[in-house]
């Protein structure tokens, strides 16, 4: 991910960086990469987030998202 964000960064895009969409085999990579993006330009965001901004209005398939969340995220349930 990072090698394309820094691409994308230095042709001018803003690029937004899912940090738990992606993986690795080793944290210090990741944190390391991580820090090179954000330092770069980068926005970082997570998985719930962009889930959250393609809703944009709760009052459109509520249930759908909410199902997706719960499945994912069993506290949501609550």
């Amino acid at each position: 991910m990072a090698f394309p964000t820094l691409c994308a960064l230095e042709e001018g895009f803003q690029v937004f960086v899912v940090t738990d969409a992606s993986g690795t085999f080793n944290k210090s990579v990741r944190d390391a990469a991580l820090m090179r993006m954000a330092q770069a330009g980068a926005v970082m965001t997570n998985w719930f987030a962009v889930a959250c901004e393609l809703q944009r209005d709760w009052r459109n398939n509520m249930e759908g998202l909410a199902n997706l969340l719960a499945n994912h995220l069993p506290a949501y349930k609550n």
